[in-house]
């Protein structure tokens, strides 16, 4: 089990992590690739946050990302592109591991959203329980674009946040929304001038640690409830995610992001269009009434 002396010993190597008045602070500080998230990542945000129950005088979590320009851009492309079907639950066991750690806190958790929120990373922040957001932030679903599937957190949370028409919307075409329209339709909480964003997170900190733990931790359990019974849509959300990786249409979507070129999905739509009809083509509609009598007849004569 972790506890806080690991928490404090542990060399992290992609997050930095501090307690300042009673407030656990994580911070993503891969700044290279706008706070995109490695297996070594996400292993690090889980132990921080589970290693808080260790130390009661905690009163809640943040998380962030270092520098101004990203909150958590994702996964990383550098290890996405790695997975395939036989080893993805290396990578998809750690993004459930890490959204259940969060979830399962006994302590509020605040996502400190300073800049790009988006995919893997705007799952991140739906993991928390509480969202402030720079007025630079921007918060999307990129998973169309580039090949991905976003179905640990995303498709279970965002149509409770924002309803199921703009959920889809969001999702199928790869909408984003600025900080203000976020909090418009409820996919954050605040919107602060960015000089304001530390200072507004550590009100809401002080507010909570003016509260009864005891109430937040009770609170916090049966707010989830509901929620935690779309579990097994996040188990199923592996399996879809896990044939995925690997593919050729994730490839692609990859390959062209990093390539900064447009992907061309509408090869693989062609390519399927193409089997379907070879199918088609090939289905047996034959009159086989002569093969059916040849049988009886068969089956008749040993009877007799």
């Amino acid at each position: 089990m972790s506890t806080l002396s690991d928490a404090v010993a542990t060399p992290y190597k992609d997050i930095i992590y501090e307690v300042i008045d009673q407030v656990a602070w994580i911070t993503i500080d891969r700044p290279h690739v706008l706070n995109a998230c490695r297996e070594l990542t996400l292993d690090e945000i889980a132990h921080a946050v589970q290693s808080t129950k260790s130390d009661p005088s905690i009163a809640c979590a943040v998380i962030t990302g270092s520098g101004d320009r990203a909150f958590c851009s994702g996964g990383d492309f550098g290890s996405m592109m790695r997975l395939n079907w036989v080893v993805a639950s290396h990578w998809n066991d750690r993004m459930l591991n890490c959204a259940m750690t969060l979830r399962g806190a006994h302590i509020p958790v605040i996502a400190m959203v300073n800049g790009w929120c988006m995919g893997g990373g705007h799952e991140l922040a739906l993991w928390c329980d509480v969202v402030v957001a720079s007025e630079h932030a921007m918060f999307g679903q990129t998973g169309a674009k580039v090949g991905a599937c976003p179905t640990v957190g995303a498709t279970q949370y965002i149509p409770r946040l924002i309803g199921e028409r703009l959920a889809r919307e969001m999702i199928f075409c790869a909408r984003r929304f600025n900080a203000q329209e976020a909090v418009q339709i409820g996919l954050a909480n605040h919107c602060v001038p960015h000089e304001q964003l530390r200072s507004k997170t550590e009100e809401l900190c002080a507010r909570i640690r003016s509260h009864s733990s005891q109430t937040i931790r009770m609170t916090k359990t049966s707010l989830n409830h509901e929620s935690d019974n779309l579990y097994s849509s996040w188990r199923a959300g592996m399996e879809l995610l896990a044939h995925v990786w690997g593919s050729e249409e994730a490839m692609e979507g990859m390959n062209a992001f990093m390539e900064k070129r447009d992907p061309d999905f509408n090869r693989f739509r062609a390519r399927n269009k193409q089997m379907v009809e070879d199918y088609l083509a090939g289905v047996d509609r034959s009159d086989e009434t002569e093969l059916k009598n040849a049988a009886r007849a068969r089956e008749a004569g040993k009877s007799r």
